[in-house]
């Protein structure tokens, strides 16, 4: 008998307790990590969003008035929010799902990945912690210190292998953490927006021939060159035989909406660069505009329409992170791609052509096209 499977099997964002790039610092006493951890920030702030994790080692005793269970102040420059009670790793990852990197204080929580600090005040406490070890990628020298000490190179030999910093050269651990934010960044997917019903131009508008092929193709094509790997959304209806490969929706009756939450189901640790079918003068040179434009600090990179100034969501880079706020508007009873960009961190982009942009949904759009189109290649 086949064994009972209670959940989906669902593709996982890679994730810790916390998110996808948390980095415990242990080893030395609280005020090192607190000291080290600022100066960090300080410094990859500006390009990378940070958070800093940590225990409050002088909580006041609570007073025996009745506090509200969570405390919103607007703080004009910044919000806070006061929780009484534990947060679960399933309620804080969301707040923290913008973040590209969390600092934990490894004296008090545990992280996907650490950074080790050999110093001895601390050597007894970190002799009791060797299980929290899992994946040390940097070794940090307190001052006085030379070498690391004998009981974790017995325990793990390859400690010895691992570079090696000053704990009060804080600059080298910002570019060592830099480096590693680089080279964590995601990888793009493309994905042709083509499960669209065309009731307005009363055709098929992803097999409209603009460039001698389907324009479904014209577009796979494009993306392909800038992409890993590119999909064909469509319809679960539709019927598709060809030779490109195909991400059919699982989120039916939402449109694009739908075929982006369906892409980051199937590949949620991957980026997708979406591109609507309907664009027939996209370009080799948009798409270099646009990936050479992205950040991937941001949610989403898009471009602002030329029609109506508001960001365009269906030629636009969505990172993994846009995935969660995706199902939260979901939750709240809001399917517009366009509405998420607006009330999210994007990073915007005029177009140096707003041709890139032009949008055709009906068979008059389509006969101004195709003239421009006759005339340029007749020049």
């Amino acid at each position: 008998m086949r064994e009972h499977q209670k959940h989906a099997k669902l593709p996982r964002p890679f994730s810790g307790a916390y998110g996808r790039q948390e980095w415990a610092i242990l080893g030395t006493p609280c005020g090192n990590i607190q000291r080290l951890a600022r100066e960090v920030i300080d410094q990859l702030g500006r390009r990378w969003k940070t958070a800093y994790i940590d225990a409050d080692h002088h909580a006041q005793e609570q007073s025996p008035e009745v506090k509200p269970s969570l405390e919103y102040t607007d703080q004009i420059h910044s919000q806070r929010l006061d929780f009484q009670g534990t947060l679960t790793p399933f309620q804080l990852r969301p707040l923290l799902n913008d973040q590209d990197l969390l600092l934990l204080n490894g004296n008090h929580f545990t992280a996907e990945k650490q950074i080790l600090v050999i110093d001895p005040k601390k050597a007894e406490s970190v002799q009791r912690k060797m299980d929290r070890l899992g994946d040390v990628r940097l070794i940090l020298f307190s001052e006085g210190v030379e070498a690391i000490h004998p009981f974790l190179l017995e325990k793990f030999p390859h400690l010895a292998s691992l570079p090696v910093l000053s704990l009060h050269d804080s600059a080298a651990v910002a570019r060592f953490l830099e480096n590693e934010l680089s080279r964590a960044i995601p990888p793009l997917y493309g994905l042709v927006l083509a499960g669209g019903k065309s009731e307005r131009m009363g055709r098929d508008k992803s097999t409209i021939d603009y460039h001698g092929l389907p324009q479904r193709d014209y577009v796979y094509n494009l993306l392909q060159e800038f992409c890993d790997e590119t999909f064909l959304s469509l319809r679960p209806d539709q019927s598709e035989e060809g030779p490109l490969p195909v991400l059919p929706d699982v989120f039916l009756g939402l449109g694009p909406y739908g075929a982006l939450l369906s892409a980051f189901q199937a590949y949620p640790d991957k980026a997708w660069l979406v591109a609507a079918c309907d664009l027939p003068l996209l370009s080799a040179e948009a798409l270099q505009f646009l990936t050479g434009n992205r950040d991937p600090s941001k949610p989403a990179t898009a471009f602002i329409s030329p029609e109506n100034a508001l960001p365009d969501p269906l030629l636009a880079i969505w990172e993994p992170k846009s995935y969660l706020t995706l199902l939260q508007f979901l939750a709240q009873g809001f399917s517009c791609p366009r509405k998420v960009l607006i009330n999210s961190d994007t990073h915007l982009l005029q177009a140096p052509d707003p041709d890139w942009l032009l949008n055709v949904n009906t068979q008059e759009e389509y006969n101004r096209v195709m003239a421009a189109i006759g005339k340029a290649h007749n020049l």
